[in-house]
């Protein structure tokens, strides 16, 4: 039998970045992924396709599986053979409790590898623009758990030397305790001005502060309601926010967005709007599947290369379905020959620059059908022979516009898009809790997708901003009776996002 291995690893604060290289190491060979509430469901991401993937969170008020449990859990999987990822908020030693199920593994024989990572408790503050040490407030800084365990008996934290001994406190899991916890550093003497930050879900996109005092600090948070997770900074280091506030400032900072592109393209988006601060959802509303007929006429328009003298994409998903059935012939790159190379914007040349090659034309600007027809026709010469790569539903103005230009186009279906019914609950819940400032769409079906999608529920559209790459798919909207919130000037991901930027800036009220 294969001897099982379990990595204990920290997940990091919540920004899925944070985790370390060893981290996304160890996800990436893993068997089974036995993962928390605190840690990002994006470092899923690094899974292999193929991983089990095991959800045991806890939260204040419910317990997928006692702690017994989840270490009974490791253990029989290290003994199963698995190499198991325990994935853990923070730092797994830092009140994680990874030293007891260190512990259970070692006692059956399972070994085990601990994996660091950021602890909330330096990350969180720093995300808020809080050092908890400073040359001029602070030359030390405890940190503390609020929420001792109940089996003890007991308080093992001394509060009569804590409270003025060190400069800076950092408790965490200690929101629900703070009347106790504030009572407690005033009786043994920490002033009542004492500066205090409350973060919830730091380092997250949807981090929020609370700056307080410590007298004032526990009525605060009741008042505006303010739940776990947070992290409680006190001492005078809170003072040092305003100056070295980053992360909360940032332009699009308060957005929740929702991406509708497939998967594998959500990505690319999601990155550039989570860089400017927002909350990104991905949400899919369509999928890429092969064309209703299979694949044969792209098979057919590959097997004779030789006969075109243009090789036209209008997409990414187009140019990586070609090279994928390129490949499924036993073929690379060097069967185009002399073909020469069109693509409709920056992102389609990008996936074809990533099989080596680059495009012969592509539109200076105005990334749409007839800017590419028109870009195309300057440059064919009589009687050229085009194929033309692209979904199998598109619209007809560029193989009409070389026909009539004198081109023989042949047009290959390399997918169909179909809409994501797997996202419809997650899409319906989010539009009737109104969770969502804006709902991108990038492309017209995607439009089409999401009033699929819906059915009967269409109108909760009308609860959030449609963000549209481009007047096409702005067009798109409004032949289904909806007003896109804004439109992008330039079409890809970041002209997309510039413009929401813009859209944010006139929108004071969204924050």
């Amino acid at each position: 039998m294969t001897e099982g291995m379990v990595y204990l690893v920290g997940a990091g604060p919540g920004d899925w970045r944070l985790l370390t290289l060893r981290g996304k190491e160890l996800l990436e060979k893993a068997d089974t992924v036995v993962t928390d509430h605190l840690a990002d469901p994006q470092l899923l991401r690094f899974a292999r396709r193929d991983a089990e993937i095991i959800y045991v969170g806890k939260t204040t008020d419910h317990h997928t599986l006692r702690q017994e449990e989840i270490n009974a859990l490791l253990v029989k999987l290290g003994q199963d053979g698995k190499t198991v990822v325990r994935l853990k908020g923070g730092d797994p030693l830092v009140f994680g409790r990874g030293s007891e199920e260190g512990a259970a593994l070692h006692a059956a024989g399972v070994p085990f590898e601990i994996v660091p990572g950021i602890s909330s408790t330096i990350a969180a503050p720093a995300y808020a623009g809080i050092p908890v040490t400073d040359r001029a407030f602070a030359s030390s800084f405890a940190v503390i758990t609020g929420h001792e365990d109940p089996a003890k008996g007991h308080s093992s934290i001394h509060w009569e030397h804590l409270a003025t001994a060190v400069d800076t406190l950092v408790f965490v899991m200690g929101v629900r305790n703070l009347p106790n916890i504030t009572e407690k550093l005033l009786r043994y003497g920490r002033a009542p001005e004492t500066p205090v930050a409350l973060i919830r879900w730091g380092t997250r996109r949807d981090q929020t502060t609370l700056v307080s005092t410590l007298a004032k600090v526990a009525d605060d948070a009741a008042r505006a309601k303010l739940t776990p997770p947070a992290v409680c900074i006190i001492g005078d280091v809170v003072k040092r926010r305003q100056e070295l506030r980053w992360f909360d400032t940032q332009p699009l900072f308060g957005l929740t967005i929702g991406v509708t592109r497939t998967s594998p393209q959500a990505f690319s988006l999601t990155r550039i709007l989570e860089e400017k601060g927002a909350a990104s959802l991905e949400i899919p509303a369509i999928r890429l599947e092969a064309p209703a007929d299979g694949y044969a006429g792209l098979d057919a328009a590959i097997s004779r290369l030789f006969d075109y003298n243009w090789l036209v994409f209008t997409s990414a998903n187009g140019v990586d379905h070609f090279f994928a059935r390129l490949h499924q012939a036993g073929c690379d790159s060097r069967a185009l020959g002399q073909v020469k190379l069109a693509v409709i914007g920056p992102s389609t040349a990008n996936a074809l620059e990533t099989y080596g090659l680059r495009a012969d034309v592509m539109p200076k600007s105005d990334y749409r059908g007839e800017s590419l027809a028109d870009a195309l026709i300057e440059t064919l010469p009589a009687g050229a022979k085009v194929l033309l790569v692209r979904a199998e539903k598109a619209r007809a103005v560029l193989p009409d516009r070389l026909t009539e230009a004198g081109a023989a186009v042949t047009i290959a279906a390399a997918y169909r898009t179909v809409p994501a019914l797997e996202n419809k609950e997650t899409l319906v819940k989010l539009l009737k809790e109104k969770k969502l400032d804006l709902l991108t769409c990038t492309s017209s079906s995607t439009v089409l997708a999401l009033i699929q999608l819906l059915g009967p529920d269409r109108n909760l559209l009308k609860n959030v901003g449609l963000a549209c790459i481009g007047p096409i798919t702005a067009q798109a909207c409004h032949d289904e009776g909806l007003t896109p919130a804004l439109v992008a000037d330039t079409y890809t991901s970041q002209g997309l996002a510039k413009k929401i930027q813009e859209w944010r800036l006139a929108n004071h009220e969204v924050q």
